[in-house]
């Protein structure tokens, strides 16, 4: 359970990100149907919002109101979903559900799938582009916000880490027989590497460019992403650890790991090794945040609940 501070805000903020995706996807009869069915479709299935609450929250923790942020807050979100639409297809993870509800892929088709990740992306950085337009943003950070966060989520970062990802599946990440003995330190380094560029780049920046709209110091925005890095990789241990023992149906998703012979947290530490790297990289991620003193307060509770949820 979520403490109540953390909550309350947690509630307010996603309301804010369902609000603003609401209005600026609001594409009700526009030609050709389909796709922005397929789009909406996967936007508003239920998500944690976690990326966007982030935008919010490296804005305000710099002195700017949530409202500032909201079209990149929004951005995020669509570059996060348009990621699982394209992860969940045949070619990718092949996966039937997400969320508790069929695919993207098994409601439209691959192709219309395909193409609602494609739009879902070039949406996104539409709307970082209308943030210049919102009051108190100085337009001539925008630019600074659109490299970032297209680094974090192309061959760099997001990107780069679904293809590492790819290439350890089928169990080909494991020592060969006769290896060399560093060969186990050779997949930790991967294993890091996978989800540092996977998971963690797009929560680092999403921190980062909430900042950066609020006009902060570029030790505070440092700082953000050193938190962001670290709860990113505690998140996606976390997830690791759910796959195996969370209740598929309060999950929303089958657990295709393990199927998949996926190179993972668990697979190489086991559950309780791997419980115990996420509580260090919690730790790790509170460090971060000391110069904001009482400022992060929310920040550290949102730390702690990133590896004690159940889904």
């Amino acid at each position: 359970m979520m403490p109540e501070p953390l909550h309350t805000y947690f509630h307010s903020r996603t309301k804010l990100a369902d609000q603003a995706l609401n209005q600026l996807m609001d594409t009700t009869n526009s030609n050709p149907e389909i796709i922005h069915e397929a789009m909406r479709y996967s936007v508003f299935a239920g998500g944690k919002r976690l990326r966007p609450v982030l935008v919010m929250a490296g804005a305000e923790i710099c002195g700017a109101a949530p409202e500032r942020v909201l079209p990149t807050a929004a951005a995020m979100e669509l570059i996060h979903t348009y990621s699982l639409v394209h992860d969940d297809l045949p070619a990718m993870d092949d996966d039937d559900l997400r969320r508790g509800r069929p695919t993207n892929h098994k409601v439209y088709g691959e192709a219309i799938a395909v193409l609602a990740g494609d739009a879902l992306l070039t949406k996104a950085f539409e709307l970082i582009g209308r943030n210049a337009k919102i009051r108190g943003v100085r337009p001539q950070v925008i630019p600074q916000v659109i490299t970032l966060i297209a680094h974090g989520a192309g061959t760099f970062g997001m990107i780069g880490g679904q293809v590492m990802d790819i290439k350890m599946e089928g169990g080909q990440w494991r020592p060969k027989k006769g290896a060399p003995k560093d060969a186990h330190h050779q997949v930790e380094q991967k294993l890091r590497a996978i989800h540092k560029h996977k998971t963690a780049a797009l929560i680092r920046v999403s921190l980062q460019a909430g900042a950066t709209l609020a006009n902060a110091t570029s030790q505070q925005i440092e700082r953000l992403g050193d938190y962001g890095e670290k709860i990113g990789l505690a998140f996606q241990i976390a997830d690791d650890v759910l796959d195996v023992v969370a209740d598929k149906k309060k999950l929303g998703k089958s657990g295709s790991d393990a199927r998949n012979k996926k190179l993972t947290y668990v697979a190489l530490y086991g559950l309780d090794e791997s419980r115990k790297r996420a509580l260090a990289l919690v730790e790790e991620a509170k460090e971060a945040l000391k110069p904001f003193g009482k400022k992060a307060q929310v920040l550290k509770q949102l730390a702690n609940y990133i590896v004690e949820r159940d889904h």
